[in-house]
Parts: structure tokens; sequence; C-alpha cells
């Protein structure tokens, strides 16, 4: 399982599945990830908090944890 975590700057991804539960899950999808929407990742910083990512044409920084719970595919 790849999650948006695991993705290399410059790297396009397709949100396969969510994980997480309740208000976390939410959150997220609140923020336009939902299945099937593609990521770009943009930014990552040094110690790896937070990921910098464009996703439905607007810029977003997503705590690694966060990031850790979407599932992705190439």
């Amino acid at each position: 399982m790849k999650t948006l975590r695991d993705a290399k700057i410059g790297e396009t991804v397709k949100v396969v599945k969510l994980h997480g539960e309740g208000a976390v899950k939410r959150r997220i999808m609140d923020m336009g990830i939902t299945k099937g929407v593609e990521v770009y990742v943009r930014k990552v910083a040094p110690l790896g908090d937070p990921v910098e990512v464009t996703v439905r044409n607007y810029e977003l920084s997503i705590r690694k944890y966060d990031a850790e719970m979407i599932e992705v595919e190439e």
C-alpha cells in the first residue's frame, strides 16, 4: 500500500482510499481530498512535515500524520 506520504516531489498520484475515523477523515475530505482525485506533490519540508500538494487547482499543506492516511496509486 502506497500513501501520499510515500509519493515523491513532482509526482502526480490518484487517491484510492482514505483511512482514518470520524473527524480526521472528515477534515481530509473537507480539504478536497476524496477518492479518485489527482494530487500533485509540490514540496516536502526537510523533516518530512508538512507535505505541500496541489489538489483541485489549489495549494494545500498536509501534516505527515494525515498524509499517511491517504492511500494512493500512480
